[in-house]
Protein backbone atom coordinates (compact mmCIF):
# COMPACT_ATOMS: atom_id res chain seq x y z
CA UNK A 1 0.00 0.00 0.00
CA UNK A 2 1.46 3.40 -0.92
CA UNK A 3 2.02 5.69 2.00
CA UNK A 4 3.35 9.02 3.07
CA UNK A 5 3.99 8.94 6.79
CA UNK A 6 2.04 11.57 8.60
CA UNK A 7 1.81 13.49 11.86
CA UNK A 8 1.52 11.50 15.12
CA UNK A 9 -1.98 11.50 16.61
CA UNK A 10 -0.83 12.22 20.12
CA UNK A 11 2.14 13.94 21.70
CA UNK A 12 2.73 16.24 18.77
CA UNK A 13 4.46 19.51 19.52
CA UNK A 14 2.39 21.37 16.97
CA UNK A 15 -0.44 23.66 18.05
CA UNK A 16 -3.72 24.47 16.43
CA UNK A 17 -3.47 27.81 14.65
CA UNK A 18 -5.88 30.55 15.58
CA UNK A 19 -7.70 31.81 12.55
CA UNK A 20 -6.20 35.02 11.23
CA UNK A 21 -6.54 36.56 7.81
CA UNK A 22 -3.23 35.73 6.11
CA UNK A 23 -1.25 38.34 4.21
CA UNK A 24 -1.74 38.38 0.43
CA UNK A 25 1.20 36.83 -1.39
CA UNK A 26 2.72 38.74 -4.28
CA UNK A 27 3.41 35.46 -6.10
CA UNK A 28 0.47 34.50 -8.39
CA UNK A 29 1.27 30.77 -8.17
CA UNK A 30 1.19 30.92 -4.36
CA UNK A 31 -2.11 32.84 -4.41
CA UNK A 32 -3.73 30.33 -6.74
CA UNK A 33 -2.56 27.37 -4.67
CA UNK A 34 -3.71 28.85 -1.36
CA UNK A 35 -7.04 29.91 -2.86
CA UNK A 36 -7.59 26.27 -3.82
CA UNK A 37 -6.80 24.80 -0.38
CA UNK A 38 -8.54 27.23 1.99
CA UNK A 39 -12.10 26.16 1.06
CA UNK A 40 -11.15 22.58 2.00
CA UNK A 41 -10.38 23.42 5.65
CA UNK A 42 -12.39 21.15 7.92
CA UNK A 43 -12.53 18.27 5.43
CA UNK A 44 -12.49 14.89 7.17
CA UNK A 45 -11.41 11.47 5.94
CA UNK A 46 -14.33 9.12 5.25
CA UNK A 47 -14.82 5.56 6.44
CA UNK A 48 -12.22 3.13 5.16
CA UNK A 49 -9.65 5.95 4.91
CA UNK A 50 -11.18 7.12 1.65
CA UNK A 51 -10.89 10.76 0.58
CA UNK A 52 -11.79 12.65 -2.56
CA UNK A 53 -8.10 13.49 -2.92
CA UNK A 54 -7.07 9.84 -2.96
CA UNK A 55 -9.86 9.00 -5.38
CA UNK A 56 -8.80 11.82 -7.70
CA UNK A 57 -5.17 10.69 -7.61
CA UNK A 58 -6.04 7.04 -8.17
CA UNK A 59 -8.27 7.83 -11.15
CA UNK A 60 -6.29 10.62 -12.81
CA UNK A 61 -2.61 10.16 -11.96
CA UNK A 62 -1.68 6.70 -10.67
CA UNK A 63 -4.44 4.71 -12.43
CA UNK A 64 -4.32 2.42 -9.37
CA UNK A 65 -7.26 1.92 -7.00
CA UNK A 66 -4.93 1.24 -4.03
CA UNK A 67 -4.34 4.97 -3.76
CA UNK A 68 -8.00 5.64 -2.91
CA UNK A 69 -7.42 4.58 0.71
CA UNK A 70 -3.75 5.54 1.02
CA UNK A 71 -2.38 8.23 3.38
CA UNK A 72 -3.33 11.39 1.55
CA UNK A 73 -1.20 14.32 2.71
CA UNK A 74 0.71 14.59 -0.57
CA UNK A 75 -2.22 13.60 -2.76
CA UNK A 76 -4.07 16.58 -1.26
CA UNK A 77 -1.22 18.90 -2.33
CA UNK A 78 -1.31 17.39 -5.84
CA UNK A 79 -5.09 17.76 -6.04
CA UNK A 80 -4.87 21.41 -4.97
CA UNK A 81 -2.23 22.13 -7.61
CA UNK A 82 -4.49 20.61 -10.26
CA UNK A 83 -7.48 22.64 -9.08
CA UNK A 84 -5.38 25.81 -9.16
CA UNK A 85 -3.98 25.03 -12.60
CA UNK A 86 -0.38 25.09 -11.33
CA UNK A 87 0.40 21.35 -11.38
CA UNK A 88 3.40 21.95 -13.61
CA UNK A 89 4.94 24.07 -10.83
CA UNK A 90 3.95 21.79 -7.93
CA UNK A 91 4.06 18.28 -9.37
CA UNK A 92 1.67 15.35 -8.86
CA UNK A 93 2.94 12.95 -6.20
CA UNK A 94 1.75 10.60 -3.47
CA UNK A 95 5.22 9.89 -2.05
CA UNK A 96 6.68 12.71 0.02
CA UNK A 97 10.34 11.76 -0.43
CA UNK A 98 10.05 11.62 -4.23
CA UNK A 99 8.18 14.94 -4.23
CA UNK A 100 11.00 16.66 -2.32
CA UNK A 101 13.60 15.17 -4.68
CA UNK A 102 11.60 16.51 -7.64
CA UNK A 103 11.84 20.07 -6.28
CA UNK A 104 15.60 19.64 -5.83
CA UNK A 105 15.91 18.37 -9.40
CA UNK A 106 14.11 21.53 -10.58
CA UNK A 107 16.42 23.80 -8.53
CA UNK A 108 13.42 24.87 -6.46
CA UNK A 109 14.47 23.61 -3.01
CA UNK A 110 14.95 26.05 -0.12
CA UNK A 111 15.60 26.20 3.60
CA UNK A 112 13.50 29.35 3.93
CA UNK A 113 9.69 29.33 4.18
CA UNK A 114 7.35 31.55 2.21
CA UNK A 115 3.59 31.57 1.49
CA UNK A 116 2.67 28.95 -1.07
CA UNK A 117 5.78 26.82 -0.46
CA UNK A 118 5.35 23.06 -0.14
CA UNK A 119 6.78 22.16 3.28
CA UNK A 120 8.27 18.75 4.09
CA UNK A 121 8.57 17.30 7.61
CA UNK A 122 10.63 14.65 9.35
CA UNK A 123 9.37 14.00 12.88
CA UNK A 124 12.77 12.64 13.98
CA UNK A 125 14.40 15.96 13.05
CA UNK A 126 17.05 14.36 10.82
CA UNK A 127 16.76 17.03 8.07
CA UNK A 128 17.26 14.33 5.43
CA UNK A 129 14.97 13.98 2.42
CA UNK A 130 15.01 10.18 2.68
CA UNK A 131 13.40 10.45 6.16
CA UNK A 132 10.55 12.80 5.22
CA UNK A 133 7.25 11.77 6.84
CA UNK A 134 4.71 14.40 5.89
CA UNK A 135 3.96 17.39 3.68
CA UNK A 136 1.77 20.51 3.70
CA UNK A 137 1.51 24.01 2.26
CA UNK A 138 2.85 27.14 3.96
CA UNK A 139 0.19 29.80 4.48
CA UNK A 140 2.27 32.36 6.35
CA UNK A 141 5.25 32.79 8.67
CA UNK A 142 4.75 34.68 11.93
CA UNK A 143 7.24 35.09 14.77
CA UNK A 144 9.47 32.25 13.65
CA UNK A 145 6.54 29.84 13.41
CA UNK A 146 5.39 28.33 10.15
CA UNK A 147 1.62 28.40 9.69
CA UNK A 148 0.45 25.67 7.34
CA UNK A 149 -2.55 23.99 5.75
CA UNK A 150 -2.19 20.20 5.78
CA UNK A 151 -4.17 17.08 5.00
CA UNK A 152 -4.17 13.81 6.97
CA UNK A 153 -3.30 15.44 10.30
CA UNK A 154 -4.57 14.42 13.75
CA UNK A 155 -5.62 11.17 12.14
CA UNK A 156 -8.27 12.26 9.67
CA UNK A 157 -8.43 16.02 9.24
CA UNK A 158 -7.49 18.76 6.79
CA UNK A 159 -6.71 21.81 8.91
CA UNK A 160 -4.41 24.67 9.81
CA UNK A 161 -1.37 23.90 11.97
CA UNK A 162 1.46 25.88 13.52
CA UNK A 163 4.78 24.09 13.13
CA UNK A 164 8.18 24.33 14.77
CA UNK A 165 10.99 24.60 12.25
CA UNK A 166 13.04 21.92 14.04
CA UNK A 167 10.91 19.23 12.35
CA UNK A 168 11.04 20.79 8.86
CA UNK A 169 13.43 19.30 6.31
CA UNK A 170 12.91 21.99 3.68
CA UNK A 171 10.60 23.73 1.26
CA UNK A 172 9.72 23.26 -2.38
CA UNK A 173 9.13 26.58 -4.10
CA UNK A 174 6.61 26.28 -6.97
CA UNK A 175 7.46 29.75 -8.27
CA UNK A 176 11.00 28.57 -9.07
CA UNK A 177 9.99 25.51 -11.09
CA UNK A 178 10.44 26.27 -14.78
CA UNK A 179 7.61 24.87 -16.89
CA UNK A 180 8.38 24.41 -20.58
CA UNK A 181 5.85 26.18 -22.84
CA UNK A 182 3.70 23.97 -25.05
CA UNK A 183 4.45 23.99 -28.77
CA UNK A 184 1.68 25.79 -30.70
CA UNK A 185 -0.58 23.70 -32.93
CA UNK A 186 -2.39 25.49 -35.75
CA UNK A 187 -5.57 24.07 -37.27
CA UNK A 188 -6.54 25.70 -40.58
CA UNK A 189 -10.05 25.72 -42.09
CA UNK A 190 -10.86 23.20 -44.82
CA UNK A 191 -11.31 25.94 -47.44
CA UNK A 192 -7.85 27.36 -46.75
CA UNK A 193 -6.24 23.93 -46.99
CA UNK A 194 -7.98 23.10 -50.28
CA UNK A 195 -6.95 26.45 -51.75
CA UNK A 196 -3.35 25.86 -50.68
CA UNK A 197 -3.30 22.36 -52.16
CA UNK A 198 -4.86 23.49 -55.43
CA UNK A 199 -2.40 26.36 -55.70
CA UNK A 200 0.53 24.01 -55.22
CA UNK A 201 -0.81 21.68 -57.89
CA UNK A 202 -1.26 24.50 -60.40
CA UNK A 203 2.25 25.86 -59.86
CA UNK A 204 4.01 22.48 -60.11
CA UNK A 205 1.78 20.68 -62.55
CA UNK A 206 1.66 17.79 -60.11
CA UNK A 207 -1.31 15.96 -58.66
CA UNK A 208 -1.65 16.88 -54.96
CA UNK A 209 -5.37 16.27 -54.55
CA UNK A 210 -6.76 13.92 -51.92
CA UNK A 211 -7.38 10.25 -52.87
CA UNK A 212 -10.64 9.49 -54.69
CA UNK A 213 -11.47 13.18 -54.97
CA UNK A 214 -11.93 13.66 -51.20
CA UNK A 215 -10.90 17.02 -49.80
CA UNK A 216 -8.34 17.27 -47.03
CA UNK A 217 -9.92 18.33 -43.74
CA UNK A 218 -7.14 19.94 -41.67
CA UNK A 219 -3.47 20.83 -41.74
CA UNK A 220 -1.25 20.47 -38.69
CA UNK A 221 1.63 22.88 -38.19
CA UNK A 222 4.58 22.89 -37.27
CA UNK A 223 6.13 20.72 -39.94
CA UNK A 224 3.73 21.73 -42.74
CA UNK A 225 2.26 18.22 -42.44
CA UNK A 226 -1.11 17.93 -44.18
CA UNK A 227 -3.29 15.36 -42.43
CA UNK A 228 -6.95 14.26 -42.71
CA UNK A 229 -9.01 15.00 -39.59
CA UNK A 230 -9.32 11.33 -38.56
CA UNK A 231 -5.60 10.72 -38.86
CA UNK A 232 -4.78 13.91 -36.96
CA UNK A 233 -7.08 12.83 -34.12
CA UNK A 234 -5.39 9.41 -33.96
CA UNK A 235 -1.89 10.92 -33.87
CA UNK A 236 -2.74 13.45 -31.16
CA UNK A 237 -4.68 10.91 -29.07
CA UNK A 238 -1.81 8.43 -29.18
CA UNK A 239 0.70 11.07 -28.16
CA UNK A 240 -1.43 12.32 -25.24
CA UNK A 241 -2.09 8.78 -23.98
CA UNK A 242 1.62 7.98 -24.06
CA UNK A 243 2.56 11.14 -22.17
CA UNK A 244 -0.04 10.54 -19.46
CA UNK A 245 1.13 6.95 -18.99
CA UNK A 246 4.73 8.11 -18.58
CA UNK A 247 3.67 10.87 -16.16
CA UNK A 248 1.70 8.45 -14.00
CA UNK A 249 4.65 6.07 -13.77
CA UNK A 250 7.10 8.86 -12.97
CA UNK A 251 5.03 10.63 -10.32
CA UNK A 252 3.36 7.80 -8.45
CA UNK A 253 6.63 7.37 -6.58
CA UNK A 254 6.28 3.65 -5.91
CA UNK A 255 5.63 2.29 -2.44
CA UNK A 256 6.84 4.06 0.69
CA UNK A 257 8.23 2.02 3.55
CA UNK A 258 6.02 1.74 6.63
CA UNK A 259 7.20 3.29 9.83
Amino acid sequence: MPSCRHAPRAGSSCLEARHEEPPISTDPIARQLLDAVRPELGYRERAGKHTKFGEWYADNVAKDSDFKAAPWCDMFVSWAADQAGVQGHVGEFALTTRHAEWFKEHHAWSGKPEPGAVVFFDWSGSKKIRDIDHVGIVEKVVGGKVHTIEGNVDGVWLKRKVRDTSKIVGYGLPRKVKVAPKAPVTIQPVAAVNASVQGAAASTGGNTTAPQGKSLDVVWSPGDAVLPAGLLFAVVSTAVTGLRSKAAAATSGGRHRKR
